[in-house]
């Protein structure tokens, strides 16, 4: 029998139904040059970290949208491996510079990705309807904003 080669592949479930790329769209998103990840947590269904993979036809060509995934997914395996256990749903749309970047920058750029979307959002306060500290009251006649004089 011969021996495995490299590292144990994580099993990572996919995305395929619409609805749930739609969903992950509601969700953190993380960008670079090469890409931009969305994700989103989801209850308690244990299914685990599940990725989908978007690349447009503006991208190019057939050939060059199929190696553009064929390169996140290996690149996915390699990163997704400290957040297997999470549920999450994770899209991911690539861009051209995919073909011509570095395959360890693809590693680093989607395991920064990932600590970003997989991080749960802060609960926003409930005294405050947008979550951000509230604005100090105004005095007689002033006016927010830079003064213009």
């Amino acid at each position: 029998m011969a021996a495995p080669r490299g590292p144990a592949r994580v099993r990572l479930g996919r995305l395929t139904k619409r609805p749930d790329f739609l969903a992950a769209a509601s969700g953190r998103r993380f960008h670079t040059e090469r890409m931009t990840v969305q994700g989103r947590l989801r209850g308690d269904d244990a299914l685990g970290l599940r990725f989908g993979l978007t690349v447009t036809r503006r991208v190019g060509h057939a050939t060059e949208r199929n190696r553009i995934k064929r390169r996140l997914r290996a690149a996915m395996q390699a990163a997704a491996a400290g957040h297997a256990g999470t549920n999450v749903d994770v899209v991911v749309i690539g861009r051209r510079d995919i073909l011509t970047a570095d395959y360890r920058g693809l590693i680093d750029d989607l395991r920064r990705a990932l600590a970003v979307v997989t991080k749960p959002k802060a609960p926003r306060p409930k005294d405050h309807p947008h979550g951000s500290p509230a604005d100090p009251p105004l005095t007689d006649g002033e006016r927010r904003g830079t003064s213009h004089a």
